[in-house]
């Protein structure tokens, strides 16, 4: 039984997503304590549950300690099933982060595995889905399918992902080198209630205004949403194959200039190594999975601290040197 400190390093719910899909690949179980106990509603929510039941529905696991509130948490994992998994994560949990912790246990599997996800897609704390898709999912090197895209804002959520993630696609990763700009892309988006006020393109205006020089396309779009909300990723292709992003979530009282410029802020700060701070934690799972290396602009403590979950799980260990990361498996 693999022990596990929740409160080590920023002591958030990416130990427990983590410890999760680690547990899945490898077929470890593990026990984790203090969970989240530097917050101030410490131990698990309600969007952490959904990710354990959903890991547990996967691999039919042995689970204890899985109550609201709980700072204490064991798992056993049973071999991985399968299936077309739907959780409904309720208001506007984040679909994204849910993904995350399932998705390493889908691509281990022998069978194409359907994930049908309801909560939100665009929530603080959390990528946006726009970034998972043209980010994340191309920087993982897995054959996915998107069959339906919904978007949901805080607090009532309603969005709706529903995807097909094939297995034994993934490949060792190699994200070292950054190349020439080739462009900017990005996706503005708001609410229908916002539509008078042009809040996507004012948000798209202001984030052109804020880009360096380069051809930049950023596409508008207004939906039917429950809640009231908007937002902004932007994302840069590279001609050596990197792909870096940025996001900004509207909020009220916040102009949409604003929100435009900080996600274009964000890019250009992040436009200086293959793999940005956001991407650079997200990828420690498939690092240990695959094997590879990859130079990012920052190492934050959230890719701290999944290094280090990632290597209770693991016999290897990774190297850090500055701000390339590598990890060798025996069989790389």
């Amino acid at each position: 039984m693999i022990k596990i400190k929740g409160s080590y390093g920023e002591g958030g719910g990416a130990i427990i997503r983590n410890s999760l899909a680690l547990s899945l690949i490898t077929q470890k179980p593990f026990e984790i304590t203090n969970i989240r106990k530097n917050r101030s509603n410490p131990g698990l929510r309600a969007q952490h549950l959904k990710c354990v039941h959903a890991a547990q529905e996967l691999s039919n696991a042995q689970v204890m300690g899985d109550k609201l509130h709980s700072t204490k948490l064991s798992f056993k994992p049973g071999k991985i099933q399968p299936q077309t998994l739907s959780v409904d994560i309720g208001t506007a949990g984040s679909t994204t982060l849910l993904i995350q912790s399932i998705l390493p246990a889908c691509i281990a599997s022998e069978k194409k595995t359907r994930l049908r996800i309801r909560g939100g897609t665009d929530t603080k704390w959390s990528i946006p889905i726009d970034y998972l898709v043209n980010v994340f999912f191309p920087r993982i090197n897995v054959k996915i399918k998107i069959n339906e895209i919904t978007r949901g804002y805080y607090p009532k959520g309603g969005g709706f992902v529903d995807i097909n993630v094939y297995p034994k696609t993934a490949k060792k990763i190699s994200l070292t080198e950054l190349g020439e700009l080739k462009q900017i892309k990005g996706v503005s988006h708001a609410s229908s209630h916002l539509r008078k006020a042009k809040v996507a393109e004012r948000q798209a205006s202001s984030a052109r205004k804020n880009l360096k020089t380069h051809p930049i396309k950023i596409k508008t779009e207004y939906i039917n949403t429950l809640s009231v909300g908007s937002g902004i990723c932007l994302w840069a292709e590279f001609d050596s194959g990197a792909i870096v992003g940025a996001s900004c979530l509207g909020e009220r009282g916040k102009r949409a200039e604003i929100v435009g410029k900080q996600a274009a802020e964000r890019l250009n700060t992040q436009m200086k190594a293959p793999v940005d701070k956001y991407l650079a934690d997200q990828l420690i799972v498939y690092l240990a999975m695959h094997g590879g290396k990859i130079k990012t602009t920052e190492i934050t403590n959230h890719t701290k601290t999944n290094i280090h979950i990632a290597e209770k799980f693991l016999e290897g260990k990774f190297e850090v040197n500055n701000d390339l990361i590598s990890m060798n498996l025996k069989n790389n």
